[in-house]
């Protein structure tokens, strides 16, 4: 059994973080924590707050764009940045920063994602969001934080996992068949907390111009019906 968790140990501080603290963190700041200290975080980082009928957002500039930037809670705990291009542009420009991210996207190394999003010179973006009601998105997700891993904690989870289908002595003794089980289990966990970190973005419309909104979530603070 330590051979096997010693494997598994190498293949998840690869693939994860499963520490709760390794959530998306935007220009370095943790989406997490109360709205008040968002606030202080973001005016550090050069946004000036604004109002406009009661909605507070933040101006300021984000890879070379101006943005409006907004915060998103639940139960009072900060689960989105919400960032919407100042500015509208036409169709064929929108495209262009559109391709522009999603290349940037691909080639950084703090991200993954599992498709290509580049959309084709030819597609005709206004025909179909407006007749098909077609969603240009892009999902990205921020890798593990590595210095975050809790190896412990790893092993405990996957060893608790496959505890519901194998004994204690199968576990002692692994088999081939034992030890792909584990991998499986590790992947799926490795899966599932890479989730919880995603970086999006989409083509929004405005009366005939466009602009990008991007988000960066972090999903164990998102809502999910535990308040029905």
């Amino acid at each position: 059994m330590k051979r096997l968790f010693s494997t598994l140990s190498m293949m998840l501080c690869v693939l994860l973080a499963i520490a709760q603290k390794d959530v998306t963190t935007f220009l370095g700041i943790p989406v997490d924590g109360f709205k008040s200290d968002m606030r202080k975080s973001l005016i550090a980082k050069g946004f000036t707050p604004k109002q406009v009928s009661g909605q507070e957002y933040f101006e300021g500039e984000f890879n070379g764009t101006d943005v409006h930037v907004y915060i998103a809670t639940n139960n009072n705990k900060v689960y989105r940045i919400m960032l919407c291009d100042a500015n509208t542009q036409s169709e064929a420009n929108i495209k262009i920063r559109f391709n522009k991210l999603v290349s940037q996207f691909e080639n950084n190394k703090r991200y993954t994602t599992l498709d290509s999003y580049t959309i084709s010179d030819d597609e005709d973006i206004s025909y179909e969001m407006l007749v098909h009601n077609k969603n240009y998105d892009a999902l990205f997700y921020q890798n593990p934080d590595l210095e975050k891993i809790d190896t412990l904690a790893l092993q405990k989870q996957v060893r608790e996992e496959l505890l519901k289908k194998y004994s204690e002595e199968e576990l002692q003794n692994p088999t081939e068949e034992t030890e792909k089980e584990a991998q499986s289990v590790a992947l799926k966990i490795a899966m599932d907390m890479l989730f919880k970190k995603p970086v999006w973005f989409r083509i929004s419309e405005y009366y005939g111009e466009y602009y990008i909104t991007m988000f960066y979530d972090n999903e164990y603070n998102h809502a999910n019906g535990e308040d029905l």
